[in-house]
């Protein structure tokens, strides 16, 4: 098959003819029909993952149509499926009480897996496995396997977001425009901090009540001022410590911090105690979504409660990945990337 494999960090990948994977026994083969450029591939392609290696293939926001399945498999040949980036084994506590995008086992395609950067992607544990609505395209599904479902599981899950709370979103990617998008849907008012003009603008196109240019202004101080106070819930979605220490300090008193960006590098930063501590403020970690949660967002979706088109800007060929990664070592425009030409990438 014809796939993008990493052969150096920081460089363009390497479009190559690689083996078919194998058919797991406990799950399928998809041929892939569209598969996201995600950020945190980003920090696979520059060498900050420790799953991430020479040789490896990235992409885990995928979506495709079955084209093996193993004996153990739930799945059959011919169904159209979307997969939640997170693939919890099944069996262990977590998963069999509904959290298994904490189960220890999970396997991450891209991450020490081979991903869906390619034409084909081998899916494990295939009863994470979703059927995908005939109405939804491949490009919006792709977006679905981490960006939105991350979004929704902080949201509501870690978060718990009420009609009528003040909402602020450091970074508007792919996260924070679809953590944007439902806490609308949610009855939210939200805030939109970035440092690019034209995503702000953006932002604003598809609801936002409000934005901070934190290149301007102290973010947590204009998210005070707007709000009175401070906002309820604030959204990291950049992994990075100047974001993270914003989102902190804009919280009011009992306010509820959610990460969600992965963290750069070790993962490590000097985080505001104080606040967290004089605030009485709530720190949250969050990653992914249990895969039991996504019918009831694909009915959402499919019945118009949130547009979610507005996120995907760009459809590209698989050569095309690597200009989009590199675009991420500084600001970028507006919207996410999707590959959903497979065919093209021949060597």
């Amino acid at each position: 098959m014809r796939a993008a494999v990493i052969r150096d960090f920081n460089t363009d990948l390497s479009l190559e003819v690689v083996d078919d994977p194998a058919c797991p026994d406990t799950g399928v083969v998809l041929e892939v029909a569209a598969c996201g450029v995600c950020r945190s591939d980003y920090h696979g392609w520059v060498g900050e993952h420790p799953k991430v290696t020479p040789g490896s293939i990235l992409g885990h926001e995928y979506c495709g149509t079955v084209v093996e399945a193993g004996k153990n498999a739930q799945h059959k040949v011919g169904d159209r499926l979307i997969a939640p980036f997170i693939l919890g084994c099944g069996t262990c506590t977590a998963c069999r009480t509904g959290v298994s995008n904490t189960c220890q086992s999970a396997i991450v395609p891209g991450f020490g897996a081979p991903g869906a950067y390619g034409e084909y992607v081998a899916v494990p544990y295939d009863h994470n496995l979703v059927h995908l609505p005939p109405s939804i395209t491949p490009a919006l599904a792709a977006g679905l396997g981490c960006r939105v479902t991350t979004a929704w599981h902080a949201l509501t899950d870690r978060a718990n977001v009420r009609a009528g709370e003040w909402v602020a979103i450091h970074g508007t990617g792919g996260i924070g425009l679809a953590a944007l998008l439902l806490a609308k849907m949610l009855g939210a008012r939200v805030i939109a901090v970035d440092v690019v003009e034209d995503k702000l603008t953006h932002a604003q196109s598809l609801g936002a009540d409000a934005t901070v240019n934190a290149a301007k202004s102290d973010a947590a101080e204009a998210i005070r001022d707007i709000t009175g106070g401070g906002a309820q819930v604030s959204i990291e979605a950049l992994g990075i410590e100047v974001t993270t220490n914003a989102s902190v300090e804009c919280l009011a008193t009992l306010g509820r911090h959610v990460h969600v960006g992965m963290p750069a590098g070790d993962g490590k930063m000097q985080i505001n105690m104080r606040a967290i501590y004089a605030k009485q403020l709530a720190f949250y970690g969050t990653r992914g979504m249990p895969s039991w949660k996504y019918p009831s967002l694909l009915e959402m979706i499919e019945r118009g409660a949130v547009d979610i088109a507005p996120m995907v800007a760009r459809e590209i060929g698989l050569a095309g990945a690597s200009a989009e990664l590199r675009a991420m070592g500084g600001p970028t425009p507006p919207g996410t990337a999707v590959i959903t030409d497979f065919k093209g990438a021949a060597p």
